[in-house]
């Protein structure tokens, strides 16, 4: 990141009555990155959106942009194009109106709207798209013409408003990566609220996972994943097993009867019981013969069929009958011959076991 942050936000707090929906949150924002606010329904992610458009003013705290103090300028005086979940094109205006109203309201030549528009519309895939109206558009090509719409002033900042949720799941995966590709070449610095964490780690420079208004960690999207900060991000960010455990003497944890040795840090607390977590990735099918700290012995209990990958359900006595989560590949259970009712050895990597 620059010295120079082109966002900065510090101690956004903001209360609605006696609601607390934000709580001192501090984020600096480098130029040209691509930021996503993750978080369940009613975290607070929207709410600092609309904070940083003008179109909430913040209880406490300061909102910069470019070096400016902008906290409380009226959302019409501030630099940025915002793309919200509902389109909300104008349905009596063309697709040209649409996209070039921003450009009109500035008063700008009438030949210089008609290239930008041409410009834009070609940027997102649809030219020659001018004299459409919206309802005669699809949802994705609907949510294409509120882009454009947001990048025809050239804003230094983009908003994205839960953009792809009414999108169906294929061109939810189309559209973002076409979003992505876009704000790399134009280069413009861009937050994205969003709830679904597959969208946030696929096109995110960094992720703000939020909850309760509060900012539980931010981070790329490998350290979000890979080394939570939190039980909270753990759980909300993929999917994860997780077992009750306690330190073990000399090192480790111990669930059930199993002793585990892993390299993250235990608590001191440990002893009072602490829960372990690992990924499903992480477990790994372990046929060769051998003894290992973290192999232990399981009952397939039941397999979920996902396409590209199996979730393979188990129990083991060894950690008290708790059920375990592995990810497997379909030719993986195929090629063993691997059922509800199998017995599998599974392996738990010890670097990617973490202790909360």
């Amino acid at each position: 990141m620059t010295s120079t942050p082109f966002l900065r936000l510090q101690g956004i707090r903001k209360e609605f009555g006696s609601f607390v929906a934000l709580e001192g949150g501090a984020l600096d924002i480098a130029p040209g990155e691509f930021v996503c606010f993750l978080g369940p329904s009613g975290c607070g992610k929207t709410t600092v959106l609309r904070i940083v458009a003008g179109l909430e003013t913040q209880t406490a705290g300061r909102v910069e942009q470019g070096g400016r103090d902008v906290s409380t300028l009226p959302a019409a005086q501030r630099d940025y194009g915002i793309v919200f979940q509902s389109y909300a094109l104008f349905p009596n205006l063309s697709v040209a109106d649409n996209v070039g109203y921003g450009l009109v309201n500035r008063r700008r030549p009438r030949e210089e709207i008609r290239a930008r528009v041409r410009e834009l519309l070609e940027l997102v895939g649809l030219a020659g798209a001018q004299p459409k109206y919206p309802s005669q558009l699809s949802g994705g090509q609907q949510q294409r013409i509120a882009l454009a719409r947001a990048l025809a002033t050239a804003p230094g900042l983009l908003l994205l408003d839960e953009p792809l949720s009414a999108l169906d799941a294929l061109e939810r995966v189309r559209l973002r990566q076409e979003i992505r590709a876009l704000q790399r070449q134009l280069g413009v610095t861009t937050i994205m609220v969003t709830h679904d964490q597959e969208e946030a780690l696929s096109v995110a420079d960094r992720i703000v996972v939020m909850n309760h208004g509060v900012i539980e960690q931010v981070g790329t999207p490998m350290q979000i994943y890979r080394d939570p900060a939190t039980p909270f991000v753990a759980d909300f960010v993929g999917r994860v097993n997780v077992l009750p455990a306690v330190a073990a003497d000399g090192g480790g944890v111990r669930v059930g009867e199993q002793t585990f040795e892993c390299e993250a840090p235990v608590p001191a607390n440990a002893r009072a019981g602490v829960s372990l977590y690992i990924r499903p990735e992480d477990v790994l099918a372990e046929f060769e013969p051998g003894a290992d700290a973290n192999v232990i012995d399981t009952t397939i209990d039941k397999i979920e069929f996902l396409g590209s990958h199996c979730l393979v359900h188990v129990s083991s006595p060894q950690i008290g009958g708790h059920s375990l989560i592995a990810s497997l590949s379909p030719n993986m259970l195929s090629e063993h011959r691997l059922e509800a009712g199998t017995r599998l050895r599974l392996r738990l990597l010890a670097d990617r076991l973490r202790v909360f």
